[in-house]
């Protein structure tokens, strides 16, 4: 018996060892310094409005966390600045149009906007004040010309019930409750659009949950299997707390629904064997976490354009962020399911089909996300210095 229970021990020992070292190599005793701007304080040792500002707009939602911004404040004019895309974070694999890059340009300027009230500024925002980019010459083109002119007009200090919600994490992955969003919730969502060429749809009945759920699954599995997009994807996964400190970009295992001290082990079993979110893995990881969605959603939304130009871009994503914000009020979370709507040669079909579906003849789906009453709260992702997206 006494040489049973030393077993026991020795077990259990080796157990508590081994977690405590899985929880070491995921970084549980590290400072968390990507998440210092999701601070409501971070910004107010700067004293230019711009600034500020703009670290009110590095916390919008964006494609693969690129966080592809950058600011040029005027030299000349202490109350303005420019928006340009930086053209060195493109994820040209699932956005070879550059779409998804030009929705993330909007989702930062509505957080601009919104913060810009709260510091009692009025935001006036000129879209491409120098035209539109020269698509031939795209990335260049980017790197020449400002998405927006953004002139700061003083006002009064206006307590908006969106800027709050600027804080909290823009993106909800996990389970949401198998209720819809109730008529007085969705008549305030479809207000939302400030321009005639935007318009949301939101779907709630079985057969359009099916089949949108059915479309996200078909490109999902598309997507799992070509390789080059997988790759893009996992080149910019941060393992642990050290290489999300040092990169402050990119995905974690966040996005897989780990929190808590689920993640510190998750993330030192990853540190330890990196073969397990790479390859086959990730493609089966990435559909398990697809499927799992689909099956905890009650509800779509849909943004479309009656036409598809760089401003309809843009301004698709100002929306979606005053989306995200507007839901926030009302304990609603959302998360973009982009892969039906990626414009590579493998996703043609589906991509076809779904515009067909719910664009209309001559329009254009900006966006697909899931939307509801999320089951638990999302962990804030990694951000970058505010700092490092001003240009010299």
């Amino acid at each position: 018996m006494k040489v049973f229970l030393k077993i026991i021990a020795c077990a259990v020992s080796f157990i508590i060892f081994l977690l405590f070292v899985l929880f070491i190599l995921g970084g549980g005793f590290m400072k968390q310094s990507y998440l210092e701007p999701w601070n409501k304080n971070y910004a107010s040792k700067y004293t230019d409005p711009r600034v500020r500002l703009t670290a009110a707009g590095l916390l919008a939602a964006n494609n693969h966390n690129m966080q592809p911004w950058k600011v040029k404040l005027d030299k000349e004019d202490p109350m303005v600045f420019y928006l340009y895309a930086d053209s060195l974070r493109t994820t040209k694999e699932v956005d070879p149009l550059y779409r998804q890059m030009m929705i993330t340009q909007g989702t930062f300027l509505e957080y601009v906007r919104v913060a810009g009230e709260k510091e009692g500024f009025q935001t006036e925002i000129a879209i491409f004040p120098e035209g539109e980019y020269e698509e031939n010459d795209i990335l260049s083109s980017m790197d020449k010309k400002p998405v927006a002119k953004i002139t700061l007009i003083p006002s009064k200090q206006e307590e908006s019930p969106l800027y709050s919600g600027i804080y909290l994490a823009d993106t909800n992955r996990g389970n949401y409750k198998m209720e819809a969003p109730d008529s007085s919730q969705i008549s305030q969502l479809l207000k939302l659009p400030d321009q005639d060429s935007l318009s949301i749809n939101l779907y709630t009945d079985q057969a359009d949950l099916n089949k949108i759920g059915n479309y996200v699954m078909e490109s999902a599995t598309i997507e799992a299997g070509v390789t080059r997009a997988m790759d893009e994807s996992n080149a910019i996964f941060r393992a642990n707390e050290k290489e999300k400190n040092k990169y402050r970009w990119g995905y974690s295992v966040e996005g897989q629904g780990a929190s808590g001290l689920k993640r510190y082990l998750l993330q030192g079993l990853i540190t330890m064997f990196p073969s397990i979110n790479e390859g086959k893995g990730a493609s089966e990881n990435f559909i398990h976490y697809t499927k799992t969605a689909v099956d905890h959603t009650a509800a779509y939304a849909v943004i479309t354009t009656s036409a598809n130009t760089r401003t309809d871009q843009v301004l698709s994503g100002m929306l979606y962020s005053r989306m995200i914000l507007t839901g926030h009020t009302m304990g609603l979370a959302m998360q973009p399911l982009s892969q039906v709507l990626e414009e590579y040669p493998e996703m043609k079909l589906p991509y076809d089909n779904f515009r067909n579906d719910y664009a209309g003849q001559g329009k254009t789906v900006q966006m697909l996300l899931r939307i509801g009453k999320p089951e638990t709260a999302a962990p804030n992702s990694m951000r970058r210095d505010v700092m490092s997206f001003i240009m010299e």
